[in-house]
């Protein structure tokens, strides 16, 4: 088994709360008739190496990354910063949404996430 499929695999059976919770939304294309993919490798080519990046979520059809934070992410700002700037220069579209928004009302997530989605089509 691949390095990559290890840790996508590892990810996906320790998703946390707000993934559960989050991936039961966009499962099977619930939402928009979109399909989404969970802990996504995003692979790519860097000084000759190949790198990747594994995406919360992953829309392939519009090229739009999810990523759910948690209060971890408030120690690697920099770290998410360089890594959203690659996603962009491969064509990516980032959103980034906390934790505890999905936990506390994920209609209220759904809604912004149809607001730019829709923006994205115009």
């Amino acid at each position: 088994m691949s390095e990559i499929t290890e840790i996508v695999r590892n990810l996906r059976k320790n998703s946390t709360p707000a993934e559960k919770i989050f991936w039961n939304q966009l499962r099977n294309h619930k939402f928009m008739g979109l399909k989404f993919k969970r802990q996504e490798p995003i692979i790519f080519d860097y000084d000759n190496e190949k790198r990747f990046f594994v995406a919360d979520f992953l829309c392939p059809e519009q090229k739009v990354v999810i990523e759910l934070d948690g209060k971890i992410h408030d120690y690697h700002k920099g770290h998410d910063k360089i890594r959203d700037e690659i996603l962009k220069t491969l064509g990516y579209y980032i959103v980034r949404i906390a934790n505890d928004e999905v936990l506390n009302n994920v209609n209220i997530v759904l809604m912004k996430l149809k607001r730019i989605f829709d923006g994205l089509k115009e």
